[in-house]
């Protein structure tokens, strides 16, 4: 999206007799043309001095807005006047998904870079996990998911052999090999916890030092079975997790 465009639709806010504060109506165009897919991550916007002179708004004003697209981690700066688009991902915590249907449902593309498919015994968390003996057979997948391109996660999967026995069975999505054998997650159970990145997640990730991550550990069910356990660390910086509440 080009400088120019950027800046006609921000004035078209401007000219609305909305009330709104004007730097407030600056915070409403550019998300907007975030959640429409039209300002993707690593977008730049035109410099303040060029907002300010082409909008007839203060530099002020400009800045103002800037700072709470930054708090909002909408935007971050880079070095000299212009800002990058960040354009957080947002995980609904009611509805049982992959990750390629959360990315498709909010304009992403998703893919995969995989790191290995084996088939290896459990770990004593996987084993607790799944149900399993220590002895028994499991499928693990290790890779780095992404959205557009950008690497926002890394995943481990892991399988009953019973259910998957073969790697080359999974492709791109999980579920749809789940679903072909006909044990297709029907409901699950999440944790979620905070914790710091460590040298495979920042290599992977693209991670700065003592960079943080959301850590979420997944056991899907078919029926009363677990036919799945996922830990899937989140880059704190593009990720945020919504619930919707009721009274």
């Amino acid at each position: 999206m080009t400088d120019e465009t950027i800046i006609e639709t921000v004035a078209a806010q401007l000219a609305e007799g909305t009330g709104q504060p004007l730097y407030r109506k600056i915070v409403s165009a550019i998300d907007g043309l975030i959640a429409a897919g039209k300002l993707k991550r690593g977008a730049l916007l035109p410099s303040e001095r060029e907002l300010e002179g082409r909008l007839g708004v203060s530099r002020v004003t400009v800045r103002k807005a800037l700072d709470v697209l930054i708090a909002e981690g909408v935007i971050r700066r880079r070095q000299g006047s212009r800002t990058e688009v960040t354009a957080r991902v947002e995980k609904s915590l009611a509805r049982l998904s992959s990750f390629s249907e959360d990315m498709e449902s909010r304009g992403f593309s998703p893919g995969c870079i995989w790191i290995s498919k084996e088939i290896a015994f459990p770990t004593p968390s996987e084993a607790m996990a799944l149900g399993l003996g220590p002895s028994a057979s499991i499928l693990r997948l290790r890779r780095v998911r992404t959205a557009d391109e950008v690497p926002i996660a890394m995943e481990i999967a892991v399988v009953p052999a019973t259910l998957l026995g073969d790697p080359e069975l999974v492709t791109d999505s999980l579920y749809q090999a789940l679903d072909a054998v006909g044990v297709l997650p029907q409901r699950a159970v999440q944790r979620m916890q905070a914790g710091p990145a460590d040298a495979v997640d920042k290599a992977h990730l693209m991670l700065e030092d003592h960079a943080s991550l959301l850590i979420v550990e997944r056991r899907c069910f078919h029926g009363d079975r677990v036919v799945e356990y996922t830990q899937t660390r989140y880059r704190g910086d593009v990720y945020d997790f919504v619930l919707e509440l009721h009274r």
